[in-house]
């Protein structure tokens, strides 16, 4: 099985330093006018929230001012993460060692992020990257534009590549707490534990279609025995 963990609000929360740090980076590039309340963030790609901050901003997406905004996120959330780290969610280092002790189960990541910064996030909540084996982040859609519903079946991909043989959709747990997460695991035929510690309640997660919705992940053993099942 190939359990895939989204980073924020399911397995930590960084009390808004992404979105704060994305402000920073636009304001020392851009001036202090730069707006990042027009933005949707929740459940987004990181590379779709840089373009829509840039287009909101009327500042053109060219390659450079993307890459100079993802480098200054980067740095402003080392910089935030440094002085207030992440907070690890009510069970959520629990589950992570819970799934990787059992065998016949690869844990990995599902996320929205980059590489460099969701690594900030979750070293600095006391998880260790060590811990998920496959991971696929926000920038690794390999289409134009890219999407979260591409995501699951790049890990897939993977599970081939690296870890060997293939695995069935049904074989494959997204674990999140947005619709987001819900719709890109049923686009894909993968499993979803919709969790309710993000902005989505547990109503919202069910309506989505989420095959199970719990409050946290404070339940180890039930969570994992519902994966096994």
């Amino acid at each position: 099985m190939l359990i895939l963990f989204d980073i924020d609000m399911t397995l930590l929360s960084t009390s808004g330093a992404g979105m704060k740090s994305l402000e920073d980076a636009g304001r020392d590039l851009f001036g202090a006018a730069f707006d990042a309340t027009r933005t949707d963030y929740g459940g987004r790609l990181d590379p779709l929230i840089i373009h829509d901050l840039l287009v909101h901003n009327r500042i053109d997406p060219t390659i450079d001012h993307v890459a100079q905004m993802r480098a200054g996120y980067r740095d402003h959330l080392a910089d935030r993460l440094g002085r207030e780290p992440a907070i690890a969610l009510e069970g959520a280092l629990e589950l992570v060692k819970a799934v990787g002790n059992r065998d016949g189960i690869t844990t990995g990541l599902l996320t929205g992020n980059f590489e460099e910064t969701g690594a900030l996030k979750l070293e600095s909540a006391g998880f260790s990257l060590a811990s998920f084996a496959l991971n696929v982040w926000g920038d690794d859609s390999p289409h134009v534009p890219p999407a979260r519903d591409h995501l699951p079946l790049v890990a897939i991909d993977r599970f081939a590549q690296e870890i060997g043989g293939t695995i069935e959709p049904e074989r494959v747990v997204v674990i999140g707490d947005t619709i987001h997460d819900v719709g890109c695991a049923l686009a894909n035929g993968c499993r979803v534990l919709g969790v309710a510690t993000g902005h989505a309640t547990g109503q919202d997660l069910e309506r989505a279609g989420a095959h199970r919705v719990v409050a946290d992940l404070s339940q180890t053993d039930s969570i994992v025995d519902w994966i096994m099942s």
